[in-house]
């Protein structure tokens, strides 16, 4: 009988499963399976299939993901702050807020976008906003955490995209590019978008699969 190997979100298992002579690597339901990992699997014949249950394994309840949001800015998303909080409670989410607690200029963007990323890639927050001037480095700062896809907005369409097409989990505002009737309607346009999925998906995992490519290195 050919080997089994149990999957890593890497599409090095399946390269490792090939070398031997495995026809099939388990995965759990739940396991991050790439797309490049998928069509490679493909390519080399071998197939995923689900682990064998253990005598006394009863399934795991499904956790929903927490109704909150991790809300961070600088000095120059400080004035837009109370607005964004204010809309996402309206939305039915509670608030992890991550500060500034004032407008002070000696208060840096990468620190509070780090802090936004963190929480949600930790699973405490569903979603992240993170506010500077103009949401372009937060975004970049929040998109060296592992796992996170921020997007900064401007308009609907560019949130509602974000959101069904990127499944972004960080919103990156910028308050001094943004009127606040604009900044309301993008941030409740991302908030009840859902991911598409389908051919979305695979696009997506493929941000992943270069994402753990770099990570695989060090």
């Amino acid at each position: 009988m050919a080997p089994t190997l149990t999957l890593i979100p890497f599409p090095s298992a399946v390269r490792t499963a090939k070398e031997r002579g495995a026809t099939t690597i388990e995965a759990p339901a739940n396991a991050l399976i790439t797309a490049l990992a998928r069509d490679l699997a493909k390519e080399s014949g071998i197939a995923f299939v689900a682990p064998r249950p253990a005598a006394d394994q009863t399934p795991s309840p499904t956790v929903a993901a927490p109704r909150v949001i991790a809300l961070g800015c600088d000095h120059g998303g400080f004035g837009l702050k109370p607005d964004v909080r204010a809309w996402c409670e309206k939305a039915g989410f509670s608030i992890l807020d991550l500060g500034t607690d004032a407008a002070q200029p000696s208060v840096d963007y990468p620190d509070f976008a780090y802090a936004v990323a963190r929480a949600v890639s930790s699973g405490k927050a569903r979603f992240g906003i993170a506010i500077d001037g103009v949401g372009v480095g937060s975004a970049m700062a929040a998109n060296k955490v592992p796992g996170i896809r921020a997007a900064p907005c401007w308009s609907v369409f560019s949130a509602f995209n974000a959101r069904a097409h990127n499944n972004a989990n960080v919103l990156t505002l910028g308050s001094r590019v943004l009127g606040v009737e604009t900044a309301r309607t993008v941030v409740e346009e991302f908030l009840r978008t859902d991911f598409e999925g389908g051919r979305h998906a695979t696009r997506v995992d493929k941000i992943g699969d270069i994402e753990a490519h770099f990570a695989h290195q060090r």
